[in-house]
């Protein structure tokens, strides 16, 4: 396998990926700025709540539609207006936090707006990298080391935040957050393999082809007309291990409140992060042989069981043992869930293809926390912990059906393979009997 030093050695690879990591460090400070802005200037946690919903809401719902514009009209002419309506939105809102007595509705609807227009730079910045490098395996380790980065920066995101409200109102963080996403967008879209949206790297097939049948994934083209469906597999185990992480959050926090320790949360959540940064770097630096819908099943499998074993963690550093080998394969689930969906969406829906898993995990994400929240202290953690771990496991269940054609394939070979020794065996006796007897 290449190393990562070679994932950033193409051409204009550093500058491309610096810039998307800026702009998406944004999000991770929005939004513990946003729910303190809110907060502070209302003085109610249920509207800061509740602007938070609305933000998350529209953002994760209309990404795919976001994304197809990307598809569409390409990065520079769709992310500059783009990020610059939402970066105005998020100043406005910044700007109506300063102060207490802004209306209610009116920071209701800004916050509709703004997570109306968020840019989607992952599945942009994950489109480019197929411009980048050539080579299915440098694609891998492109992959990998952006999702180390993103889940780097959704833990330092919230320090960031947390080091500027020491010195500045909370409403500063929503503005940081506007100047960070236009700052890294205008960067990113800038660099010079962001002009051409139907460029393909030097290892694509020439003019954008992909192999037809069976092999071109689930991505496949509609009749005339139809656009392409969302990839089904990578998007349905992406939900469900965005619903076991999102459930798990919350799970800790009443598992760390039971034993008395709530400070332990940060710790436990940690180790989950840390997990998850080590096996998507040892991810990337794998040559693996089993196909990437296999390896995407057993990885939402391997994180089903370990969450589920959680539940039975006597306390709390072993449920922090449990949670960093849980997290062990949360990044590499994710990193293959969209290279399967990168490699089987035609040349012109890429973006969407990664939006499509980006969305099923943030909403996964959304709905588990909300599931969890109605059950806990009502069924005991343990089984809170097996119920969190249904998602993931039964998501593990929707690459099996490819399983067994591939079985049946091999079988028929191996068949193939035993008639044609016998008869090349019966030919050798026939031979030899027919030099005997002349």
């Amino acid at each position: 396998m290449p190393s990562y030093a070679a994932v950033l050695r193409p051409p204009h690879a550093r500058r491309t990926f610096g810039a998307a990591l800026i702009g998406r460090l944004s999000y991770g400070t929005v939004s513990l700025s946003l729910v303190l802005a809110v907060k502070d200037a209302s003085g109610s946690f249920a509207l800061a709540g509740t602007a938070m919903a609305l933000f998350g809401a529209t953002s994760v719902c209309l990404s795919p539609a976001r994304a197809a514009l990307v598809d569409r009209y390409g990065p520079r002419r769709a992310l500059i207006p783009m990020a610059g309506c939402y970066a105005a939105l998020l100043l406005v809102l910044a700007a109506a936090t300063r102060h207490p007595g802004t209306s209610p509705p009116l920071i209701a609807a800004l916050a509709v707006a703004a997570g109306a227009g968020t840019p989607p730079l992952g599945p942009t910045m994950r489109t480019l990298w197929r411009r980048l490098v050539p080579g299915r395996e440098l694609l891998q380790s492109a992959y990998s080391l952006d999702g180390v980065a993103e889940e780097l920066l959704h833990v330092a995101g919230p320090l960031l935040v947390g080091a500027l409200v020491i010195c500045a109102a909370p409403s500063v963080g929503v503005a940081v957050s506007a100047l960070l996403v236009l700052a890294g967008t205008l960067a990113m879209v800038t660099s010079p393999v962001a002009a051409d949206p139907h460029r393909e790297s030097a290892g694509s097939p020439p003019g954008g082809l992909r192999p037809a049948g069976p092999e071109a994934g689930p991505y496949a083209t509609g009749p005339a007309g139809v656009g392409p469906r969302w990839p089904r597999q990578p998007v349905v185990v992406a939900a469900g291990v965005g619903l076991a992480l999102g459930g798990v959050d919350l799970l800790v926090v009443a598992d760390a409140g039971q034993h008395g320790q709530p400070g332990a949360v940060a710790w436990v959540l940690a180790a989950l992060s840390g997990g998850s940064v080590a096996g998507g770097l040892v991810n990337g630096a794998v040559a693996w042989r089993a196909p990437a819908r296999l390896r995407l099943a057993l990885l939402a499998a391997g994180l089903g069981l370990t969450l589920a074993g959680a539940g039975l963690a006597p306390d709390l550093p072993v449920l922090a043992a449990a949670a960093a080998l849980a997290g062990l394969f949360v990044a590499p689930a994710l990193t293959t869930a969209y290279l399967i969906a990168d490699e089987s969406a035609a040349p012109n829906a890429r973006t969407r293809a990664g939006a499509w898993v980006n969305t099923a995990v943030n909403a996964g994400s959304t709905g588990g926390t909300a599931a969890v929240g109605v059950l806990v202290g009502r069924v005991p953690l343990a089984l809170c912990f097996a119920l969190v771990a249904a998602p993931a496991l039964l998501s593990a269940a929707s690459a099996l059906p490819v399983l067994p054609g591939r079985i049946r394939i091999s079988r028929l070979r191996i068949n193939r393979l035993r008639i044609s020794r016998r008869r090349r065996g019966l030919r050798r006796r026939a031979g030899a009997g027919s030099g005997a007897r002349t």
